[in-house]
């Protein structure tokens, strides 16, 4: 058996995929910014080297492994919930194995360095991360108003809630 089937082989069965079926869509991931008030939060973090993997990427570390990685990385990102609301996305580019200080083996979800903001939508506290339809996520704001100074939280959750973004 050539060793790319074998691969391809173990990673369909790994992500819970029969094995010749090919991906021809993807899905995303939502996960809350712990300890991030607003994006800028987040940029701060993503500039310290605790947030790199050896690669110099930025990368999240999460305890579970994701069943449908391969969806994950045919195009899908992390959208991030900031007090309630997804403001912004990164999109995933691999999952590397981390063993942990514990001895337990650990998923990094690598991320694309850059932050595209988002409209805001509401999103009720959930432990973990959550996979995320793409038809179930947000747009990205206009590249005009990426620089925007970002809204109150309070006022952002409010405007969403009527439908205003």
């Amino acid at each position: 058996m050539p060793l790319a089937f074998a691969l391809r082989q173990e990673a369909a069965t790994l992500y819970g995929l029969p094995v010749g079926e090919s991906v021809d869509k993807h899905i995303n991931l939502v996960k809350l910014c712990v300890g991030a008030e607003r994006v800028e939060d987040l940029l701060l973090w993503q500039q310290t080297p605790r947030a790199h993997g050896p690669d110099g990427l930025p990368r999240h570390v999460t305890r579970m492994w994701p069943k449908r990685g391969e969806e994950l990385l045919n195009g899908g990102s992390l959208y991030w919930v900031f007090k309630g609301l997804i403001l912004a996305r990164q999109r995933l580019l691999r999952l590397d194995e981390v063993l942990g200080g514990d001895g337990i083996t650990r998923c990094a979800l690598v991320l694309d360095p850059e932050v595209h903001r988002t409209e805001s939508v509401p999103r009720r506290p959930f432990q973990g991360w959550r996979y995320l339809k793409p038809e179930d996520s947000p747009a990205d704001l206009a590249e005009a108003r990426q620089h925007e100074d970002t809204l109150p939280p309070e006022l952002s959750a409010a405007l969403a809630e009527i439908g205003v973004r």
